[in-house]
C-alpha cells in the first residue's frame, strides 16, 4: 500500500492505526493527518521506541493495509 493512498484516506485507516498503537488518543492520530512523519512520531513518542523499531513497525502496519477506498474496497 502506497502511503500517499493511506495519507489520502486517512480518515479510513486511523481505526485500523488505532487497533495496532492502541496507547495513541484519537487526537494525536487525528492530528497526523495520515502524514507518515508525524505518524512515526507519535509512535516513537508515546511507545519509547528506537527510530529502528518504529520505522520496521510503521512499515509492517503499512504493508498489511489494503485499500479502503474505491468499489473494490473489502471490509
Amino acid at each position: 500500500m502506497n502511503w500517499t493512498n493511506i495519507e489520502n484516506g486517512w480518515n479510513e485507516y486511523k481505526a485500523s492505526a488505532k487497533k495496532q498503537w492502541n496507547k495513541l488518543s484519537d487526537p494525536q492520530l487525528t492530528d497526523t493527518l495520515g502524514r507518515r512523519e508525524l505518524v512515526v512520531n507519535q509512535v516513537q513518542e508515546v511507545y519509547a521506541l528506537s527510530e529502528a523499531e518504529t520505522e520496521r513497525q510503521v512499515a509492517a502496519w503499512q504493508a498489511k493495509q489494503f485499500d479502503r477506498q474505491g468499489p473494490a474496497a473489502k471490509s
